[in-house]
């Protein structure tokens, strides 16, 4: 409320610790040890970041001259299993929406929100400038992504770099293609669905409107909010670099209560039959609340994407 910035300034000594003194928890020294060598914090192969696409023939920038827009797919969706669905429902919406569109493959580096938010500026530099570098020589201009750590970071950071694009995140361009009928959800999904606000789509870059529309204007859908949503909604617990480390034990005499399950806790007082995200970091999270407290049984975690695409009835 009086618009300290406080996160810059944890980054600023994440900076100094990490940089200066070398002093990295060890979870997070793996994750920044697998960008270095395999641009992605789970230290998979490079070469097989657009293994998802097997059998989906989706195209690549190489080979698709001036897209429509470029489909930014994000280490998540790339390389973790439950995640690539959401970018396989994405492939199979913009297809049936006939837009053209091209992935960059095994072109594309992790975005670097992961490093520089744990605080290897330098790490961060590296990718910022080698991804810049091979969208500038596409002459790359209109971006979604799947992510929204990827959309702030591509469109807020890398224009000091030199990238300067138009970054839609997938919510955004699903509502448009709704609203102008290139996409008809027309199957009823007769759930009370909650809806969890990310951070980087909500307080960073002000997207609340856009993932609850594509979620109403599917038939049947009743989608609810809790109280803490909008820009009181409470982090899913992932961001900063956490997602790739444990959380530090609490105090003596405090009890420690994760952030994830206290997201989670949240959005059951909703009542819902569904939890929806826009981010995949966030779904893993939401989803690791719902198995905590033995819910997931009942209540599903997808995200807007897999939700539409049920609704519309694409094979």
């Amino acid at each position: 409320p009086v618009f300290i910035t406080y996160v810059e300034k944890i980054v600023d000594v994440r900076r100094n610790l990490v940089l200066e003194k070398g002093e990295v928890p060890g979870e997070l020294a793996n994750a920044l040890r697998g960008i270095e060598n395999n641009s992605n914090p789970w230290n998979l192969a490079s070469v097989d970041r657009a293994a998802w696409t097997k059998g989906l023939d989706v195209p690549t920038l190489a080979d698709t001259p001036d897209p429509e827009l470029l489909l930014w797919v994000g280490c998540a969706a790339s390389y973790d299993d439950r995640a690539k669905r959401i970018a396989v429902a994405m492939v199979k919406l913009l297809r049936a929406a006939q837009v053209k569109f091209a992935i960059l493959g095994d072109e594309e580096k992790c975005c670097g929100d992961m490093a520089r938010r744990s605080g290897n500026e330098y790490l961060f530099y590296e990718l910022a400038k080698e991804n810049v570098q091979t969208l500038n020589g596409y002459g790359v201009k209109r971006i979604v992504t799947m992510c929204p750590h990827g959309l702030n970071t591509i469109a807020n950071e890398y224009p000091d770099m030199g990238g300067h694009y138009v970054v839609l995140s997938h919510a955004e361009i699903l509502a448009d293609l709704v609203s102008t009928g290139r996409l008809k959800p027309t199957k009823e999904v007769a759930k009370r669905i909650v809806y969890h606000d990310s951070c980087y789509l909500g307080r960073y870059n002000n997207i609340y409107d856009a993932p609850r529309k594509v979620l109403a204007s599917v038939p049947g859908a009743q989608v609810v909010d809790v109280e803490q949503s909008f820009n009181k909604g409470l982090c899913c617990g992932a961001g900063g670099g956490q997602y790739f480390k444990e959380e530090e034990p609490a105090r003596d005499g405090e009890k420690s209560i994760r952030v994830n399950i206290r997201r989670t806790e949240q959005l059951l007082a909703a009542n819902p039959d569904c939890m929806a995200t826009a981010c995949p970091f966030c779904m893993t999270m939401i989803t690791d609340g719902l198995k905590s407290m033995d819910k997931d049984e009942q209540i599903r975690q997808l995200d807007i994407a897999e939700i539409l695409l049920s609704s519309c009835e694409i094979k």
